[in-house]
């Protein structure tokens, strides 16, 4: 069943830790047993889900909304191809926990994490998104709709590549611009380099 929030309490969005590697997981363990939204079929265990919080926080932002301090869902960025010359794109990542959908709080996260990212000198921001050829129980287009919302584009798509619950499925690719493509690029700052700028000019901490 869908919650309310109660608009006299604030999603606020903070910065995740290791230490919420368990409610994080309970948020992702739903998506992998009952969705094709993500293409892991076996659920990560709270120590993998700390490992890779630990390891994204090393040079992207992990972020977490808590709503009556309960996380309501988290996003983040990763690399989006290992080579240095792409440095200045990422993939990224968001989960909202399923009793709290379409109330605001995915795009509430996607601003802070765009915001963090164009701190970093991040220019491209590009999205991975499971892709049904015909709408079922496990998979709709509302991934492709909340990002077409956040201003990515749809530009290019991958055609039977994942297979879950005994479906096969596409995958999308979108992305957003959010820097400019100039000569000299100054190098990306890691989520450290940024952190108190972060926390001073949009209170995320």
């Amino acid at each position: 069943m869908q919650k309310e929030i109660n608009k006299e309490s604030i999603v606020t969005i903070k910065i995740a830790t290791p230490d919420d590697a368990e409610e994080l997981q309970k948020i992702y363990k739903k998506y992998v047993k009952n969705t094709a939204i993500t293409f892991e079929v076996a659920v990560p265990s709270v120590k993998e889900f700390r490992d890779r919080i630990t390891n994204t926080l090393k040079t992207y932002p992990y972020l977490k909304a808590v709503y009556n301090d309960k996380i309501i869902g988290y996003c983040y960025a990763s690399k989006f191809i290992t080579r240095a010359a792409c440095n200045w794109s990422v993939e990224t990542s968001i989960y909202v926990d399923e009793d709290y959908k379409q109330l605001g709080v995915g795009s509430k996260l996607y601003d802070s994490l765009e915001k963090i990212l164009k701190e970093q000198n991040i220019t491209n921001l590009n999205a991975c998104i499971s892709y049904p050829k015909i709408e079922d129980e496990y998979l709709t287009k509302n991934s492709e709709n909340f990002h077409e919302h956040m201003g990515f584009k749809r530009v290019g798509e991958f055609h039977n590549c994942a297979y879950k619950f005994n479906n096969w499925y596409n995958m999308i690719y979108m992305e957003k611009i959010i820097g400019d493509h100039e000569n000299n690029k100054e190098p990306i700052k890691t989520f450290d380099e940024v952190r108190e700028i972060v926390k001073e000019k949009y209170n995320i901490y």
